[in-house]
């Protein structure tokens, strides 16, 4: 029951609320030799890992990297250390971020060109979560 009610208030706050609770600022840091992608979250919300280590929990956050041979990745994407806390909307300890969140990911020594991609998220508030949302991203790399 708690779940079907947990649906109808997310899918009712669709109409009521648009997803605007995180901003994203994407850049490239020579220095690092890295893309980073800031997310600024808004007031008594919060978003989700990309490591949800539960079944029935709510949409980790992805990046998703469109092809491009110009440029070779050295890693994952990687996020600073997440608040693991209970969370009461899904009823289960998740991670997450409140406030600000630094997520990266390095290129190799000599890339360059246009990196084009998404991020899925998802954010909640002590009493609601609003649907994933995709928001796309260019950054050029000099």
């Amino acid at each position: 029951m708690k779940y079907i009610l947990l649906f109808l208030v997310t899918s009712l706050s669709t109409w009521v609320f648009s997803q605007e609770k995180v901003s994203w600022e994407v850049s490239y840091n020579a220095s690092e030799n890295q893309i980073e992608f800031r997310a600024t979250i808004a007031d008594g919300w919060h978003l989700y890992s990309q490591f949800i280590q539960n079944d029935i929990g709510p949409v980790p956050t992805a990046f998703v990297f469109d092809e491009n041979e110009a440029v070779k990745w050295t890693g994952k994407v990687q996020e600073p250390e997440a608040i693991h806390a209970y969370d009461e909307n899904f009823e289960a300890s998740l991670d997450f971020f409140k406030n600000q969140a630094v997520f990266t990911r390095k290129v190799s020594t000599g890339s360059k060109g246009t990196i084009t991609g998404y991020i899925t998220y998802m954010v909640c508030n002590e009493i609601m979560c609003l649907p994933p949302v995709d928001e796309s991203f260019t950054i050029t790399i000099p």
